[in-house]
């Protein structure tokens, strides 16, 4: 269910400050949830952002919880941004977050050493699928870019299949990411949201940037080698530790391989080295070079979605959420500034 956020909200997490305007002041917002689509049109903002805070595909995934804070921390981190020639906040709308708090109940009271225990688990993520999917191909099918703030990488599939259904046509994804979340069709949750979506025929081609060859099964690299001509990659040792390539130069070839229909934008937080996430790094892409993948595909004019997932800091920690929301608002911003 879909919480839309008053004026009154966001300005209860702005920080006013005499002489400056905050991003805050300046983005829009809904009056009602009737007719989004129809609102959605007659926004002057480009993009809408809105949050997923949930974690039930990551435990469905065997994978460590809490990434619910994070849309929290990116909300207040970017609502406090300047508002100025370079960060405009009439771009964007900020929607609200979809309200899974009843499924986040319902999966704290299961079992956990029942073997059912992932299964009720999965089914509970393939209903959060389909609120996902039918939300973002609202966004889409009036025009507007969404920026997702998640949540577990299970939400890629609804991405996915929302855009794809906005666009009419399958679409294309790069994912900067350690891992490749394409296993196997097991039930739904974070580590195989791309191997759905191309199993359903929603998703074209795919380009894993960055995976690391210590956490990628034979299986997995077996799998993705089947599909040379709609599945490509690069590994993170490749660029970073063995320089065989440039990271500019992967920037480029990702873009020439995706770019011939629209695409989504996927950054798995898992992928930046020391940031509180579902499986954190102390080996990975820097923050600045996180920031330069979403400036450089936020760019390109076939963009059709941001999303950021995997981010998990500590809610009761101060400086976990300053850092990760700092990075989430960093990351927004430089995906929609042209």
């Amino acid at each position: 269910m879909l919480q839309l956020y008053t004026r009154a909200d966001l300005n209860a997490l702005i920080s006013i400050r005499a002489g400056e305007t905050k991003f805050g002041e300046r983005v829009e917002i809904l009056s009602s949830t009737k007719n989004l689509v129809a609102q959605f049109q007659q926004s002057n903002a480009k993009y809408v952002l809105f949050g997923i805070p949930e974690d039930i595909g990551i435990r469905a995934n065997h994978g460590k919880p809490g990434a619910t804070s994070a849309w929290k921390a990116a909300l207040k981190s970017l609502l406090n941004t300047q508002d100025n020639a370079f960060n405009k906040g009439k771009r964007l709308l900020v929607l609200g977050h979809l309200d899974f708090s009843e499924l986040l109940e319902r999966a704290a009271s299961f079992d956990e050493n029942s073997p059912e225990y992932h299964v009720l688990l999965s089914q509970l993520v393939a209903k959060i699928d389909e609120e996902v999917a039918y939300l973002v191909f609202q966004i889409v099918s009036a025009g507007k870019t969404p920026i997702i703030v998640g949540g577990g990488h299970n939400n890629a599939f609804g991405n996915i299949h929302g855009t794809a259904l906005g666009k009419n046509q399958a679409i294309n994804v790069v994912n900067l990411d350690a891992h490749s979340d394409f296993r196997s069709l097991e039930g739904r949750h974070s580590g195989n949201g791309f191997s759905y979506a191309f199993k359903k025929h929603f998703l074209d081609k795919y380009f894993i940037f960055g995976l690391h060859e210590n956490y990628s099964s034979k299986k997995v690299f077996k799998t993705l080698d089947n599909h040379p001509s709609r599945i490509r990659y690069n590994t993170f040792e490749g660029i970073k530790i063995r320089h065989e390539q440039g990271f500019s130069f992967q920037l480029n070839t990702a873009l020439n391989f995706i770019n011939d229909r629209p695409f989504g934008v996927e950054i798995d937080c898992d992928v930046i080295e020391n940031i509180p996430s579902s499986a954190m790094t102390p080996s990975g892409f820097t923050a600045n070079e996180a920031r330069m993948f979403a400036s450089f595909f936020g760019k390109q004019k076939n963009a059709a979605y941001l999303h950021l997932c995997e981010a998990a800091p500590n809610p009761t920690n101060e400086q976990e959420m300053y850092v990760v929301g700092k990075l989430l608002s960093y990351l927004i911003t430089d995906f929609m500034r042209k």
